[in-house]
């Protein structure tokens, strides 16, 4: 199994960048909830912790020691950006990181997110940032979008939108890290000969009706005797009906 832990930034009382309405800690832990929810759908081999999963703080030494207390192959911590003249997306690792893994997932995760998003891409950036530097195992903090920035803005106020900022970065886990996709079996379909058979037993059902009814006298005016001839064709009506859906 490979340990994923994402860290949706910000949280409670540390809002993060605000603009136009939102606040980072909030879409921060939509698309951290959309990787996680993907991640466990489409793959076999991913275990996915999250450091919040609702609006609380947590300081950064709490987010980077849950990391690595769970012995995490690798930390993804999720922030939005924020100045009105940038714009598109980017992503980090630490600046003297020599982690091979660090570096094939900034590579994947940058490359799939700007094919999904269509965002432009500002580039893969090393830095001192807390999250990439005490995290100790491979990690990658990503950038998505400009909150305080009208067009981007619009973007992240978009639920399908966001879709596909979490799809890009998951996607970009599952590259570098070989996830492997669950196997979804096709719904099983019935062969010539099991519809065959299937109506065979349609026939034959039937054909017991029409005999019971014929036989019973059907054509007996009598109420009483209608009345049970009634229930009997209805009772073998229900058996006929779920010998079919065998």
């Amino acid at each position: 199994m490979v340990k994923i832990f994402i860290d949706p930034g910000r949280g409670g009382k540390d809002l993060g960048a605000v603009g136009f309405g939102l606040k980072e800690k909030d879409i921060t832990l939509k698309v951290s909830l959309k990787i996680r929810d993907i991640l466990q759908k489409e793959y076999s081999n991913a275990d996915v912790r999250l450091s919040r999963t609702t609006d609380v703080y947590l300081s950064l030494a709490q987010r980077t020691n849950a990391a690595k207390g769970w012995n995490a192959d690798f930390l993804l911590s999720v922030h939005i950006n924020a100045t009105p003249s940038g714009s598109g997306y980017e992503d980090w690792i630490y600046e003297r990181m020599t982690n091979s893994k660090s570096i094939a997932a900034q590579n994947a995760i940058n490359a799939e997110v700007v094919k999904v998003t269509g965002w432009r891409n500002r580039g893969k950036k090393r830095g001192n940032l807390h999250m990439v530097r005490e995290s100790k195992m491979a990690s990658v903090l990503t950038e998505s979008g400009f909150i305080d920035n009208p067009s981007d803005a619009k973007l992240l106020k978009d639920d399908t939108f966001l879709d596909k900022v979490a799809r890009g970065q998951t996607d970009g886990i599952a590259k570098a890290f070989n996830l492997k996709r669950k196997v979804v079996l096709p719904e099983k379909e019935e062969t010539p000969m099991e519809d065959k058979e299937k109506n065979a037993r349609a026939d034959k059902s039937f054909q017991s009706a029409q005999d019971f009814v014929k036989a019973s006298g059907i054509s007996d005016g009598t109420y009483p005797r209608r009345a049970i001839i009634r229930q009997e064709v209805w009772s073998m009506l229900e058996r006929m009906n779920r010998e079919l859906m065998k």
